[in-house]
């Protein structure tokens, strides 16, 4: 199994002057699962290198048991610190793709040239794509064979508003992920905010928030036994 990784390379949260990234536990929980099933694992972002780490996914009360191995794990901390820069990838080379959230996705990934044409690849040869929290954010633009966004008529899920209302970031985000959802013809679902919810619908995976970030990679995992 060789699977794809994608991380933002997006660090500022609009015009608060405050830093934004990924979200650690969305990406190290299901690196971990991935890894352990004995997936072969690439991580790219638009930029390369080391990817910026949502400050706030790094404070005490955002850390998980797949947090804390990470930050014991110089192996994985090193990959993380290298990720290809994503115009170089090849979709060929991947059998899934997956996508950790954090608000940064929101102004890079969504309107990413290499990622839009990466995922209409994977959506159009049915590989699996999984992707949670802030970033179903990618399926802004992509489109199926039929000229459908992908997640048009496809049950899905993402962070909600009122989850987005709770950080009080209502009005500094581009856009809001759920209302996103819906416009493209999503079949839109959640559970209670924070709540683990997880959504698959034929090789489309979404989770909600950054408890469904594990449960999304097993989903994932599923599609490709």
């Amino acid at each position: 199994m060789k699977i794809l990784m994608v991380l933002t390379s997006h660090d500022k949260l609009g015009d608060t002057g405050k830093k934004t990234g990924f979200w650690l536990e969305e990406f190290a929980a299901p690196y971990y699962v991935l890894q352990e099933a004995g997936a072969d694992i690439t991580l790219a972002s638009p930029k390369g290198g080391q990817p910026p780490l949502d400050p706030s996914s790094d404070a005490d009360g955002a850390q998980t048991e797949a947090t804390k191995r990470f930050k014991s794990d110089d192996a994985a901390q090193k990959v993380l610190a290298n990720t290809h820069v994503l115009s170089t990838i090849n979709a060929d080379d991947y059998d899934a793709i997956f996508y950790p959230g954090g608000h940064g996705p929101l102004w890079d990934l969504a309107e990413d040239t290499d990622s839009i044409k990466l995922l209409e690849t994977f959506a159009q040869s049915d590989r699996p794509i999984g992707a949670v929290c802030h970033a179903p954010a990618i399926f802004k633009h992509p489109k199926g064979r039929d000229g459908k966004p992908i997640v048009s008529g496809k049950a899905v899920t993402g962070f909600t508003n009122t989850e987005e209302d709770a950080v009080g970031l209502t009005d500094v985000v581009p856009f809001l992920v759920e209302d996103m959802l819906k416009a493209n013809g999503g079949d839109y679902q959640k559970a209670d905010d924070w709540a683990s919810f997880v959504l698959t619908d034929g090789k489309l995976v979404t989770g909600q928030n950054p408890a469904s970030s594990e449960d999304a990679a097993k989903q994932l995992l599923a599609l490709l036994k």
